[in-house]
């Protein structure tokens, strides 16, 4: 009887705020109906975050040729890239990471994470340290959450999990072999304008609108992502839109608090807007946690 050697599938090897893992059938729901069969397709993710839809669709949809993820968090691209480049090496250093960081008590723990906190925040560490500290502290920090301060310093206080998975070895080299046929970029989404073309699917899933007080607070860049920025990235969705370019983004519902908030339907009222259900349980204020409505807004007219 002849073995089936078992494939691992790729997953996001971080947690992160409004990852789009529960959201992935309603972003297949917006792709053309025949975009399976579609050959030499380029797809471009310029806001990656956690990597959700970019470990699904690269797996579901293998005629993708090449793929470009972008993101403005220096240090998270920092990891894609050790992932991609030299993933043996962060699997060794997690390890020890690990188990340094398990056994010891509760206060033991929050003092090793500060530690590790304050030498990711210093900027002076190599590449795979920046890496394997970036996973750890994602692991082990508060919620999950990455959050800077105005100087861009990481400031999320510890976290109180019992057994953290901060060596996650089998994923992490599934993740390095999608990674292979993806070009890591870093910088201002707009720096993507260059693939558009027409066998190009762009993915948008920016730092969300905040709808209430307390949603703002998960800000994972300094600069944050104000109503100019959201405009200006309509007006990148109109100018790959004219190169034939199809694209998907994702944000936040305003009418999900306010039924007068009109600034998504207002700003792409010249594309397809859906309304779909999601659950967001990152929040620093626990009556923000729940169901809520997001936007799934696109330009593809046949899906």
């Amino acid at each position: 009887m002849r073995l089936v050697e078992e494939i691992t599938i790729a997953r996001p090897f971080i947690k992160w705020v409004g990852g789009k893992t529960q959201l992935l059938d309603e972003v297949r729901k917006s792709l053309p109906s025949d975009f399976a069969t579609r050959k030499h397709l380029t797809y471009v993710e310029p806001f990656v975050g956690g990597g959700a839809v970019l470990f699904w669709i690269l797996q579901a949809y293998p005629n993708i040729e090449h793929a470009v993820i972008n993101d403005i968090n220096k240090e998270l691209i920092c990891t894609y890239r050790v992932i991609q480049e030299d993933v043996e090496n962060l699997i060794e250093m997690l390890s020890n990471i690990q188990s340094e960081y398990i056994p010891l008590n509760a206060e033991s723990r929050k003092d090793y994470f500060m530690e590790k906190r304050t030498l990711f925040n210093s900027k002076t560490i190599s590449p795979e340290e920046t890496a394997a500290l970036f996973i750890f502290l994602n692991r082990t920090c508060f919620n999950g959450l990455y959050r800077v301060n105005s100087k861009g310093a990481f400031n999320v206080p510890h976290g109180k999990y019992v057994n953290p998975r901060i060596c996650d070895a089998e994923n992490l080299r599934a993740c390095s072999s999608i990674l292979q046929k993806v070009e890591i970029l870093c910088g201002d989404f707009s720096e993507t304008g260059c693939y558009a073309g027409p066998r190009t699917l762009y993915y948008f899933d920016p730092p969300y609108k905040p709808i209430t007080e307390t949603s703002s607070f998960t800000s994972y860049a300094k600069d944050g992502f104000d109503d100019k920025e959201q405009i200006r990235l309509r007006d990148f969705c109109d100018q790959i839109s004219k190169r034939k370019a199809l694209f998907v983004a994702s944000n936040s519902d305003p009418k999900d608090v306010n039924p007068k908030a009109n600034f998504f339907d207002i700003i792409y009222n010249h594309f397809i807007i859906k309304r779909v259900s999601a659950t967001r349980m990152i929040n620093s204020d626990a009556n923000g946690r729940g169901a809520v409505s997001e936007l799934m807004i696109s330009n593809v007219v046949n899906a």
